[in-house]
């Protein structure tokens, strides 16, 4: 507020008090004027904080944080989102509490870390495989949607789930977005993978295919000279025992290629709340769908209160792109994908505006977690890059692969152009958006998140987070200590991936770093770093450099023996019986096997092949 006259008039607008014109308060004094804006600020507050702001979430995919402007790229364009961040907070130390994109985003949704739900992986496979596989985030768990939802909430999610969808049947729904919170829901129930786009090499566990293949292979060139042998003599085996023989290659073969041979008719699917629009899905108007999708539920809520979670698929491979975004960028495909991102939080945020919304809305944006380095189409790289930040998506311990760009607004109440230092959380929107909402956390099981308000607000220094334990899958690989006393965060690693070479800093030719095995280092004593000085993790301390050292792993050391201690055994999600492919789950739009549908308006008006 700049310097008034006396007698000039005064309006609360966007929280603060701004200069007008109003005749009848002319002769009011200085010092009433003073009075009068500081009761209309608070008044003007504490309103924002009863209104119940509606809730904005989007949440990209495989982002780096090195990949947008505000955090340091000038070469990929990205204004919309520049212009989030001027307009409200950023945060700098924002941790997905996984590397990968299911217990990542549900540990945003749960607001626990992943290992607490089941979504935690003890084996290869660390991600949600099938839509038909029957694991999925357990319908004991609560997401905040459900708390907002309590809270007179509208709720909506718009894109991406790869959260599961049936449990015993085709229609139980058991892990359907529906059954977690959300009054609707338009989008992918998967994720991206290279069979949603035609004429690309398969990426779907590539490695477990191929293995396939070989013994499939074994198999019939086995079959093939038992036959041989029995019709030329020269093997004394009986006619029903080489049919069996053969009977087994046959459904060796079909048990596994019924699934992996039609990944696009059952992975890359849309639905709109239980009716499946597209199988396959038509990437080429994917993105214009679900921006009018999301527009469409602001402008129909607009009265509120109401969350909205726009999950985008954008920038997972394979990279799709509207034709006003091809060869924009300096940066090939990904660079482009990137920018069309923007474009789609632009639209976002304008259709916010535009319906009056601003002031009540609390926004946010993030990533899942880092950008893929493995990503690659022959030389070009297809994945996004972490700043300078070491390692990336599918790295439990390395900044690279947790560390994620983070912004929030609320006009009047977060400061504008302000940045948070503090390490925070994804799993912190959880009672963040609950407090806002005014409803209480959950009592009967721990909460890992930490109410962001208060540090947004610059109401305390620092962050409530002292620790933050990172596993790659079930594993723990890392932990963080924050000295808030004197502004030290030491990182403990436990055990790394071993990179290709010592100089990459990714794992290429495996689609991703391992959790385990002979792809991992075990230290002993953990390397151990002070990322208030070295945030790109390359100078790892020792006694010799660093006289805390033995007493910071010592500390550290019982923090994990603390925190172990809060576990209890639960289902495991990623299991071998609930990854695999069941027909009798797979979601489809006629009569199965014969799933095909294309009607981008209406669910339920199917197309069935015979």
């Amino acid at each position: 507020m700049g310097l008034f006259r006396p007698g000039s008039a005064f309006s609360l607008e966007e929280g603060g008090c701004q200069e007008g014109v109003s005749p009848p308060f002319q002769r009011l004094s200085l010092v009433t004027w003073l009075s009068l804006c500081i009761l209309l600020k608070a008044c003007g507050r504490n309103a924002a904080l009863d209104m119940k702001p509606n809730k904005v979430l989007m949440l990209a995919d495989d982002l780096g944080i090195g990949d947008i402007g505000c955090y340091g790229n000038n070469t990929i364009s990205t204004p919309n989102i520049d212009q989030l961040a001027k307009e409200g907070v950023k945060l700098t130390q924002h941790i997905a509490a996984a590397s990968l994109c299911t217990p990542s985003r549900a540990a945003f949704l749960t607001g626990r870390y992943p290992i607490r739900s089941g979504m935690a992986s003890s084996n290869t496979y660390r991600a949600l495989l099938w839509n038909a596989g029957s694991g999925g985030l357990p319908a004991n768990e609560t997401t905040f949607a459900q708390l907002l939802k309590q809270q007179g909430y509208t709720t909506g999610l718009v894109g991406k789930w790869h959260q599961g969808v049936n449990c015993h049947s085709v229609s139980d729904y058991c892990h359907h977005p529906l059954n977690h919170g959300f009054d609707y829901f338009y989008g992918m129930p998967f994720t991206l993978v290279n069979e949603c786009q035609d004429n690309k090499p398969s990426n779907l566990y590539r490695d477990l295919q191929d293995d396939l293949w070989f013994y499939t292979e074994l198999i019939f060139l086995a079959v093939f000279s038992v036959l041989t042998g029995k019709i030329t003599g020269l093997t004394p085996v009986r006619w029903k025992a080489t049919l069996c023989f053969a009977l087994f290659g046959f459904l060796f073969f079909a048990s596994w290629y019924s699934s992996f041979g039609f990944v696009q008719h059952w992975n890359c699917i849309m639905m709109r709340n239980y009716n499946v629009t597209e199988q396959p899905m038509k990437l080429e108007r994917t993105t214009s769908l679900m921006l009018q999708e999301a527009v469409s539920f602001i402008q129909r809520n607009k009265k509120g209160p109401f969350l909205l979670i726009v999950s985008f698929l954008h920038v997972h491979i394979p990279l799709f792109l509207t034709e006003r975004f091809l060869r924009k960028s300096k940066h090939g495909s990904y660079g482009d994908s990137v920018e069309e991102m923007d474009w789609l939080v632009g639209q976002i945020l304008d259709t916010i505006d535009k319906e009056g919304l601003r002031n009540n809305t609390f926004t946010y944006f993030a990533s899942d977690h880092g950008g893929h380095l493995e990503a690659q189409e022959g030389t070009i790289q297809q994945g996004g890059w972490n700043g300078i930040y070491k390692g990336g998506k599918g790295m439990g311990g390395w900044e690279g692969g947790i560390r994620v760009p983070g912004i929030l607004r609320w006009p009047g109440m977060l400061r504008a152009n302000s940045v948070v230092d503090e390490p925070t959380s994804l799993m912190d929107i959880y009672p963040t958006v609950a407090d806002l909402a005014g409803a209480a956390l959950p009592q009967d099981r721990i909460i890992d998140g930490k109410n962001l308000l208060p540090l947004l607000q610059h109401k305390v220094s620092h962050s409530d987070h002292e620790f933050m334990f990172h596993y790659c899958g079930s594993y723990l690989h890392a932990v963080r200590w924050h000295q808030k006393d004197n502004g030290a965060l030491w990182k403990a690693h436990y055990v790394t991936p071993i990179f290709s070479s010592e100089t990459s800093g990714a794992c290429y030719g495996k689609g991703i770093c391992p959790c385990f095995g002979e792809g991992v280092t075990h230290h002993d004593p953990p390397l151990l770093f002070d990322l208030s000085r070295d945030p790109s993790e390359v100078m790892p301390l020792s006694p010799a450099n660093e006289p805390l050292f033995h007493a910071v792993l010592e500390r550290i050391d019982k923090a994990v023996d603390e925190h172990r201690k809060t576990l209890t055994p639960v289902p495991q999600q990623m299991s071998v019986r609930n990854r695999m492919w069941k027909a009798w789950l797979q979601p489809c739009c006629g009569t199965f096997p014969f799933c095909w549908c294309d009607n981008k308006e209406d669910g339920t008006h199917t197309q069935t092949v015979n």
